[in-house]
């Protein structure tokens, strides 16, 4: 299935620690693939496997993705205690006890150490960083599944709209080659016309009127061009059932379209044809436009 260069995706998901992972990414229209990853700095290490993953999903577009991390609770922090310095602290109330002359020997609780600087430091908890990359990319796949369904299904609207103005285009394609002998036919007619009423009584030279017609028959034929335009719309078919990547190719295939359009309507003079042609051009020119939607 082809799918559109524009969408939408988001994806959501709690791990263990009370960690909270979202990636939401959008997509425009870009003629190559672009991608840039905005995430918090601590976790930029895992910013080329995620573009790695995208990469393989995507073929083009200009795609924004945006990382948000929260945690809750606690269990990103460790409590250590600095042994050294609270026995320090506890040697030196001993000694200011005893100098104050006081009376027993005391023994001082956790809780009078605690209250001195740097006894308890609180930190950060060392991560594990293959662990959080996976589990951004574990998140990342669910936002991409998301994110393609939604250009599946804007590119099947593009589809369906870009195949009902080729079958427009077959339909007036047969009607150009319908009209076409008839063009000849009415030539001939009116320039036998013109050829009794200047020689009125004298014989018309019969052989002259086949080579003045056969000449103009030469000049106004468009079998090639409507055969070729007829092959571009099978190709055009063929591109969209096979789905994946097409829309570079398909924007190249347009560019024939309208070459073969533009010479038969400059070949032809008759009205009928140059209406159908002018039709044909527009329906031509909305397929390209929606090609440029296409990934």
């Amino acid at each position: 299935m082809v799918k559109s260069m524009t969408g939408y995706g988001r994806g959501e998901r709690a791990f263990d620690g009370g960690v909270q992972i979202t990636v939401e990414l959008r997509s425009v229209n870009n003629r190559y693939l672009d991608c840039a990853v905005k995430m918090p700095r601590a976790y930029i290490f895992a910013e080329d496997a995620m573009k790695g993953m995208i990469q393989r999903t995507v073929a083009r577009g200009k795609v924004d993705v945006f990382v948000t991390i929260v945690r809750s609770g606690g269990d990103d922090l460790v409590v250590t205690v600095n042994e050294a310095l609270a026995k320090s602290y506890a040697a030196a109330l001993e000694r200011l006890r005893e100098l104050g002359g006081s009376g027993a020997k005391k023994r001082w609780s956790a809780a009078d150490l605690a209250r001195f600087p740097d006894v308890l430091t609180v930190e950060k908890r060392e991560e594990d960083l293959d662990e959080m990359k996976e589990r951004l990319l574990a998140v990342l796949e669910l936002a991409l599944a998301d994110f393609n369904a939604m250009r599946e299904t804007e590119g099947g609207r593009l589809e369906a709209d870009i195949l009902g103005r080729a079958d427009t285009i077959q339909r007036l394609l047969a009607e150009v080659e319908e009209r076409s002998p008839q063009t000849v036919a009415d030539y001939r007619a009116r320039l036998e016309a013109k050829m009794r009423e200047v020689l009125q009584n004298t014989q018309i030279d019969e052989a002259r009127l086949l080579t003045e017609a056969a000449i103009f028959a030469d000049k106004v034929a468009v079998d090639e061009e409507t055969v070729r335009l007829h092959s571009h719309l099978d190709q055009l078919r063929e591109l969209l059932s096979a789905g994946g990547a097409v829309g570079r190719k398909l924007d190249f295939l347009i560019q024939e379209f309208n070459r073969e359009a533009n010479t038969i309507g400059s070949k032809c003079s008759d009205m009928e044809i140059v209406r159908r042609v002018v039709d044909m051009k527009a329906e031509i020119e909305k397929i390209r436009e929606q090609v440029q939607n296409l990934e």
